[in-house]
Formats: C-alpha cells, sequence, structure tokens
C-alpha cells in the first residue's frame, strides 16, 4: 500500500459550528495536494455513552446535521456521525456519506439492520468488550440489509477497568471480512473514568500508535481533533490540535509508504 485510503477526523462532539470550521478548515489544509488521500469530516451530533450525567452530549440531530450538511457544502468532503437509534438512521443517511455506529452498541440488531437499509457505508467501532472475529455478526446483519460496504474500526480492548490496549492481530483478524478496517488512535488511548466524572487519557502516545498501525497495513485512520483540546467539551484529554494532527498524518504516510 503506498497511502492510506482513508483519514477521519473531526472534532468528538459538534460543540459549534466556529469549531467544526474550524476544524473542518485545518484538516482540508493538512489533507489536501496529497494524491490519492481521502478523507472523510466526523462530527457527533449526540454523545450517548458518557460517563456522568451532567457531561456535554451534543446539540442533536437536527442542529447536529444541519451543521454537518454546511461543513459538506462549504468543505467539498465527506462527513461521518453516530447513530444511536433505529429511528435515527433515514434521517441522517440524507446528510452524512457514511454512518458509524458506535462501540457499545456494535451488537444492536435493530440499529444495524437500520443502518444497513439506508444504502449508505457504515462504520462500525469494534465493541472493547468484542472477540474482533465476533464481529463478523455485525458485518452479516448490514450486508443482509443491503449494505453496500462495511468498515470495521479497532478502537482498543479493555485490559482491566481503566485502560485498553490496541491487540494488532486484531486488524488482520477484521480484515477476513470487513470491506475496510481502521484503527481510532485516539479513542484508543482513553482512560475510561479516569478522570472522575469523565475518561482520562493519554495523547502523547497518538502518533507511534498511527505509524504502528500505518506499518501494519490498515486501510485507513480515525483521529480527533479541536482547536483547543483543553476547552473541549468531550474527550479533552485525547483529542489533538492541529499541529499534532498534521504530524501524525505526516508520520503515518511515511510507514504506509514503507508498508
Amino acid at each position: 500500500m503506498t497511502a492510506p485510503a482513508i483519514f477521519i477526523a473531526g472534532p468528538c462532539s459538534i460543540e459549534s459550528v466556529e469549531v467544526a470550521r474550524s476544524a473542518a478548515s485545518a484538516l482540508r489544509s493538512t489533507f489536501e495536494g496529497r494524491p490519492g488521500l481521502r478523507w472523510v469530516f466526523k462530527g457527533s451530533f449526540l454523545k450517548d455513552n458518557r460517563t456522568s450525567a451532567r457531561s456535554y452530549r451534543g446539540p442533536g440531530i437536527s442542529e447536529g446535521l444541519e451543521v454537518l450538511a454546511d461543513i459538506r457544502r462549504e468543505y467539498g468532503v465527506e462527513v461521518t456521525t453516530d447513530i444511536h437509534e433505529p429511528s435515527q438512521a433515514a434521517s441522517a443517511a440524507e446528510v452524512v456519506d457514511v454512518l458509524q455506529i458506535p462501540a457499545f452498541m456494535c451488537r444492536q440488531t435493530s440499529l444495524l439492520e437500520a443502518a444497513g437499509e439506508t444504502r449508505r457505508i457504515v462504520n462500525v467501532k469494534k465493541g472493547q468488550f468484542m472477540d474482533p472475529a465476533a464481529m463478523r455478526g455485525a458485518v452479516d446483519k448490514l450486508k443482509s440489509r443491503g449494505c453496500p460496504e462495511v468498515w470495521i474500526t479497532e478502537r482498543g480492548t479493555f485490559f482491566g477497568y481503566g485502560d485498553l490496549v490496541v491487540d494488532f492481530r486484531s486488524l488482520s483478524v477484521l480484515r477476513g471480512f470487513a470491506d475496510r478496517v481502521f484503527v481510532d488512535v485516539t479513542h484508543s488511548l482513553q482512560k475510561p473514568s479516569a478522570a472522575g466524572d469523565c475518561s482520562g487519557g493519554c495523547r502523547m502516545h497518538a502518533i507511534p500508535l498511527a505509524r504502528a498501525a500505518a506499518a501494519w497495513g490498515v486501510d485507513g485512520l480515525f483521529f480527533e481533533v479541536h482547536p483547543d483540546p483543553a476547552s473541549a467539551l468531550s474527550d479533552s484529554e485525547t483529542m489533538l490540535d492541529f499541529g499534532t494532527a498534521r504530524e501524525l498524518v505526516d508520520s503515518a504516510l511515511r510507514h504506509w509508504e514503507g508498508h
């Protein structure tokens, strides 16, 4: 592989139009002028898996999809977002190019079937609790309802109660039945509930993890960015600033080219 198929990148949640546009502008600058590289802007209208009820959850589906439609139109980029209920699939599919299934919902049959019926590409986050081979069931559910392409994203496996580890052998297992396999760099560096009422994390490992995934030969990388990660309303411990994101992309591309 001489270049990655896809980077999926954007803020954790859609905090505001300003944050979304700032991230999209910085990412477009990072990715433009790189032949053969495809990128997808990511932003969540709802973060339903929060440690605390006090945590920011997002603007909701109506406002969130409006922001994503604006980003898609203004920056000429594909977009993706999470869905959490079957009723959200059709509405989201009218706006986004790729539907994303959250890790904790990767076994939800009705959600997967509804996503498959939209005929959009579906990216399923592998549950932190899942044997990678068992993810074949999610693929089968999606394909049975007409999904044209299924991506699976590795985002770490629970190690004890407060840490995640990426087992790179899972990437080869997932490739046996997924159309594309990704590594979610920033979510894999989370420390669930480590900050009391929210997740902690170690973003310092983001670039080495991206290099390792690229060298392994994955199809793409997922990471989250923010203009000021320390002030982000969610995942502030793991999101990357724009400079680090560019460094990650440059470094990963060098390792892909050597694969």
